[in-house]
């Protein structure tokens, strides 16, 4: 063990997560809004558990009121939650700067890429997410999986080890869960360190079958990490869901992902980190840096001011420049939501 120095662990969880439960509530009602509105303003946050669903926020939008109930119950498949509504109007003093063009919040916005997965992210989030998808395809209910390698000392990220595997899901006893786990490891040829067997700990508080917010309490945004890059990527503004895009903490966190993407593929570089920053009711980014390879970190410029030479040719920074770029006025956020907002194959991705 001892020349097998750089430990890797990320998590997943399931859509039936009570936090990505209330994820998705706060997605698909932005996503009524905007619908009815593509310029709606929305901010929505939703808590949840035993027995009770509580909705709050800002939305300002043209449109007629949506079924807030209807939403909750086909995402949970619960008709029995009592549901609170408190959602009132953006305020105007937010709405003065927004309504110029400017970001919608202050914040720092982290995007990343790296040539580790064909969905350029950490080997060990896209292997706990795909074991997490796995199991969730034969048994759709509240579960977590969690995944710790061990790179080997060469540093090609092709080589690496897998230590332990951990996976707890609702309505799957253990032994089920070691036959889904089996076939996910055989079909991806995970291996274990020399000498040595992958650790398993399956259920390992016992089986269990209630789960959801039967179980536990969630809140929208509480699984910032799982969200992003997993546990190895820094991370800067807030939380995504139930946000439209004039909050940047959102549409920039998509923005630094296209970037990152781009520069990666142009450098054919091993990895890349951006930095976007904003001032609320400001138009222009703070900061807009690039870092390729560990390398001295660079401008991106505005493409009215200077063409990068990129794929892309250069990248409008404002928050109107992001959205249209990356068409964000559309219902397509409730997605985002199950198993984090990249590597998923969005708009921001490609």
């Amino acid at each position: 063990m001892e020349n097998y120095t750089i430990y890797r662990t990320a998590e997943s969880v399931s859509p039936k997560h009570p936090d990505k439960l209330c994820d998705q509530i706060s997605d698909a009602i932005l996503d009524a809004y905007l619908t009815n509105d593509p310029h709606a303003r929305v901010a929505v946050e939703t808590c949840g558990g035993h027995g009770e669903i509580f909705i709050v926020g800002e939305v300002t939008a043209n449109s007629h009121e949506i079924d807030i109930p209807a939403i909750v119950t086909r995402i949970t498949g619960d008709d029995s939650l009592k549901i609170s509504v408190n959602l009132v109007r953006q305020s105007p003093e937010i709405a003065q700067g927004v309504d110029t063009g400017g970001a919608g919040d202050q914040g720092i916005m982290i995007g990343y890429a790296c040539d580790e997965t064909p969905e350029l992210l950490p080997i060990e989030v896209i292997g706990a997410r795909r074991l997490n998808q796995h199991i969730y395809s034969q048994h759709p209910y509240d579960g977590k999986t969690q995944l710790t390698i061990v790179m080997d000392p060469d540093g090609n990220h092709n080589h690496f080890y897998v230590k332990s595997i951990v996976a707890s899901f609702q309505n799957t006893p253990k032994s089920i869960l070691q036959e889904l786990v089996d076939k996910f490891v055989a079909a991806n040829h995970l291996r274990p360190l020399p000498n040595q067997k992958i650790e398993y700990y399956l259920n390992p508080a016992g089986d269990w079958n209630q789960g959801g917010f039967s179980a536990d309490t969630g809140l929208t945004g509480r699984k910032l990490i799982v969200d992003n890059y997993g546990p190895r990527i820094p991370i800067g503004g807030g939380a995504f869901s139930g946000k439209d895009s004039s909050k940047v903490d959102r549409s920039a966190a998509y923005m630094a992902r296209r970037i990152a993407v781009d520069y990666l593929r142009k450098h054919h570089a091993h990895e890349v980190f951006v930095r976007l920053a904003y001032a609320i009711g400001y138009t222009e980014p703070l900061e807009h840096t690039v870092a390729v390879d560990g390398k001295t970190q660079q401008i991106i410029h505005n493409p009215q001011l200077t063409s990068l030479g990129n794929p892309r040719d250069g990248y409008n920074l404002t928050p109107q420049g992001i959205i249209k770029s990356l068409n964000l006025l559309h219902p397509i956020y409730e997605p985002t939501a199950r198993y984090g907002h990249f590597g998923e194959g969005f708009e921001w991705d490609k």
